[in-house]
């Protein structure tokens, strides 16, 4: 951003800050909708095809409106940091009292784990994603999808939770103390990190640089797909495919240890 910009934000917040200006307040918006639209697009990459993505976006922009009428400059937090929060938590909250994973997804999903235990159990080993879809008379890609959402609703539910009694009303964000585990669990959390660690190196490069991307820089499928000179709709099918070879390891038995 060049000094002159900078100078015109600076006057845009103070005339927000002090007086509620309301062309500021526009200016202050345009200027931080691209971080919106990078929240919605990270988020998307997880929800059923059925959900709006304009729906999403408009969630991320009350959260943004949120974040600025609430935001203290005084305080030593970057507004950057402050309006992430706020974006996130009121998408995740629309999402949650929308029920975003209809209860026949999760029901589907439910089924879904059943048979692919009853399905090695008769193989007597894992089982690809291609048996699983003869055996249940589903596509591949259904697969995918499937056990796509069902990874990023135990994730959203546990790593990103709403307390509705915050005294804002408004989306806060709990922090496990991790102090609290005991050394069983220490022990258990290790070694099962070791185990993911493992399993990641056994993906192939494409499926090891996407998760590492998406997960570790924060990129969006889109920008990843830039990278990789690749459309945003493979990157999300070696997404979804990553996931699936995780599968065992991303129970919601691991997740509620905090090992994500």
């Amino acid at each position: 951003m060049s000094k002159q910009e900078l100078t015109e934000e600076e006057t845009c917040w103070n005339s927000w800050i002090k007086d509620r200006d309301p062309d500021a307040g526009d200016v202050l918006v345009r200027r931080y909708t691209p971080l919106v639209t990078y929240h919605v697009q990270r988020i998307s990459s997880g929800l059923p095809r059925n959900v709006s993505r304009d729906d999403i976006m408009s969630l991320g922009l009350q959260g943004l409106f949120d974040a600025l009428t609430k935001f203290d400059p005084s305080r030593d937090l970057k507004f950057d940091t402050y309006a992430s929060f706020r974006i996130r938590g009121t998408i995740i909250d629309g999402l949650r009292k929308e029920d975003w994973l209809p209860r026949s997804s999760r029901e589907k999903s439910k089924k879904m784990d059943e048979e692919i235990i009853r399905l090695e159990q008769k193989l007597l080993r894992s089982a690809t994603p291609e048996e699983i879809a003869n055996h249940m008379g589903m596509t591949v890609d259904e697969v995918y999808q499937t056990v796509h959402e069902h990874y990023f609703s135990n994730v959203l539910s546990i790593d990103e939770k709403i307390n509705e009694d915050d005294d804002e009303g408004k989306a806060s964000f709990v922090l496990k103390d991790e102090r609290s585990k005991s050394p069983e669990q220490t022990a258990m959390m290790s070694e099962l990190i070791s185990d993911l660690a493992a399993t990641i190196k056994e993906l192939n490069k494409n499926e090891q640089i996407v998760l590492d991307l998406f997960y570790t820089e924060e990129m969006t499928l889109t920008e990843i797909g830039e990278i990789l000179s690749l459309s945003t709709s493979r990157i999300s099918q070696i997404h979804s495919k990553a996931l699936f070879k995780l599968r065992k390891l991303l129970s919601p038995e691991i997740i509620d240890g905090g090992i994500l």
